[in-house]
């Protein structure tokens, strides 16, 4: 079921680039960050409640609100240099080196989580750097 998962979320993560190249016209990356994120945790919450999850929240220790907060803060300064440069440049070059996060998650779960690396992985990894080069010239 994960990789329905993941592929849905390629699927939106396509349409996020197109409907923020769009959004981000005449204002902001700042701005257009701001308000994008208000949506999301509109939703976020809004999920969580209808699944019933809300009693979920009493359960977080401090480990797991540190390590989220981080996450968050990785998030949202993702999304304000990605809005940043939808701003100037094409949305058809931004996002393949954007996707270059696959190749850093690799290494970082290798260094960080001791997660196999294979040579497949390895190949895979230089294979989407070569495609985020090439898209770039």
């Amino acid at each position: 079921m994960w990789k329905f998962y993941a592929l849905l979320s390629a699927i939106f993560a396509a349409l996020t680039a197109i409907l923020a190249k769009v959004g981000v016209k005449g204002i902001s990356g700042n701005v257009a960050t701001a308000i994008r994120t208000t949506v999301i945790l509109a939703l976020a919450w809004l999920i969580v409640i209808f699944c019933g999850q809300i009693k979920e929240t009493g359960e977080i220790n401090r480990r797991n609100l540190v390590f989220l907060i981080l996450s968050g803060l990785a998030t949202g300064l993702s999304w304000i240099f990605y809005f940043k440069a939808l701003e100037t440049g094409d949305v058809s070059k931004v996002a393949p080196i954007d996707k270059l996060s696959v190749v850093f998650v690799m290494i970082l779960s290798f260094l960080l989580l001791g997660e196999p690396l294979n040579t497949k992985t390895i190949l895979g990894g230089i294979l989407i750097t070569a495609g985020a080069i090439l898209m770039l010239q």
